[in-house]
């Protein structure tokens, strides 16, 4: 989780760089993000499938010989096209990682309370991540290239494979699945087609004859993607599982945070770069508030799950998330420093609440058989909330320049805000059944 967090903060911050050396402008600084977190998003459950077949640990180690295979490229990659490639081969090693880990947690902890407290403190990883990722990576674009930012990858997969090797046991499903290879391309068509509108739409215009023919395609294969679905016996995602108002609030509740967290995230970076004129590592050092708040606050969550249940987190988070936004719907570029501080800490605050009881929620609310499952599909709304948040914020930007950036970000901010809202909505849908049933 943290190789997998340190990546895409990492690369954030770097993005600056990475355009001035490779000669790409926001759109292509856009792929360079979005082809890790769509093809992660695309293989997230086939890949817990394989898990299940194969061996989880052998899965997951073999995720890591892939990313580590994709990260040597991407730090020698002589071109934006070179990188992208490299970048979604990344995304393939990723794939292998997050789901598997959870499943691995979920097999060796049955009990509920100690399985709520340990993805706590398995979530806080991703804001030990935060928190090293940019500014690591400010310190590395301080005395060198865009490119050390991909050679640190090394250490972390060579720790990762040593300690898996030790101490994860290996394990199966006990009933393994069938691959869904139609599925899986439509799945990934749908999301490539949705993702690459919003990121090429002001360049083509959205009402351009290529901009239409891409809403087709893209509402074309999510249609093909439910039909084919709901006729395969063994689904690569069972839609029936969305009839259950706890587990779609859950998976709403991913796409919701990922969205404000990397949003938040890349308007972060370009603004305070490109606007404000402040270096890589001070840019980085502005996130330390955000990565605090998540990192402090994930595995209090946890517990705060295990003893009263998810309602509570989910509330507070949707709260943070927010109160941090309000704090930049007027963002100018002279907004006073602490005020930016405040509000990355806040909404750090709020995504350290809701990652845990998000995924919990999704666990809990299924069957024992199915929690793998469910798992994997909260994986994926996250990397889809994750593609989305950046293509969005990067189209809200595009073409604008650094007088006129933090004007063009605030609806962004707003986006951000409505995403807090939503989350106080999911909390009301997963009240537990006594709760709800007294109030009535």
């Amino acid at each position: 989780m943290f190789l997998v967090g340190l990546d895409t903060t990492i690369v954030n911050v770097g993005l600056p760089a990475i355009g001035r050396g490779l000669d790409v402008g926001t759109r292509g600084l856009e792929w360079i993000v979005d082809a890790y977190t769509l093809v992660l998003a695309g293989l997230l459950i086939s890949s817990g499938a394989l898990a299940d077949r194969f061996g989880r640990r052998r899965v997951f180690q073999s995720g890591l010989a892939v990313f580590g295979a994709a990260s040597l490229v991407c730090a020698l990659a002589p071109s934006a096209g070179v990188l992208v490639a490299a970048r979604a081969a990344q995304g393939v090693g990723a794939s292998m990682l997050s789901p598997v880990a959870l499943a691995i947690v979920v097999n060796v902890m049955p009990d509920p309370k100690e399985r709520a407290q340990a993805i706590g403190i398995w979530a806080s990883v991703f804001g030990l991540s935060m928190a090293a990722g940019p500014v690591t990576g400010g310190a590395l674009l301080a005395g060198l290239d865009w490119r050390a930012l991909f050679w640190i990858n090394a250490p972390v997969i060579a720790a990762a494979l040593l300690l898996s090797a030790v101490f994860v046991p290996e394990s199966r499903g006990q009933r393994t699945r069938r691959l869904d290879l139609p599925g899986q391309l439509l799945l990934t068509v749908a999301l490539a087609a949705a993702v690459g509108i919003l990121i090429e739409g002001p360049r083509i215009g959205w009402t351009s004859p290529a901009a239409l023919a891409g809403y087709a395609g893209a509402a074309a294969a999510t249609a093909a993607f439910v039909w084919a679905e709901s006729r395969h016996r063994e689904p690569l995602m069972d839609l029936r599982l969305f009839r259950r108002p706890v587990f779609s609030g859950a998976v709403l509740g991913a796409v919701a945070v990922f969205v404000a967290l990397n949003m938040t995230l890349l308007l972060n970076t370009l603004y305070l770069q490109h606007t404000r004129g402040w270096s890589p590592l001070a840019a980085g050092v502005a996130t330390l508030p955000l990565a605090l708040g998540a990192t402090v606050c994930a595995p209090w969550s946890g517990r705060m799950v295990g003893r009263t249940g998810p309602r509570l987190p989910l509330l507070l988070a949707g709260g943070f998330i927010t109160a941090g936004a309000a704090c930049l719907v007027r963002l100018t570029p002279h907004t006073n420093v602490l005020l930016l501080l405040a509000a990355y800490m806040l909404i750090g605050i709020g995504v350290g609440f809701a990652n845990a009881p998000i995924t919990n929620t999704a666990v809990n609310g299924l069957p024992p058989e199915r929690a793998s499952v469910a798992g994997a599909i909260t994986s994926t709304a996250r990397q889809i909330g994750a593609a989305l948040g950046i293509a969005v914020a990067g189209g809200l930007v595009t073409g604008a320049g650094p007088a006129r950036l933090a004007l063009a970000s605030r609806p962004g901010w707003i986006l951000v805000a409505a995403c807090g809202l939503l989350l106080l909505a999911v909390a009301q849908v997963s009240r537990p059944k006594q709760a709800a049933a007294s109030r009535a």
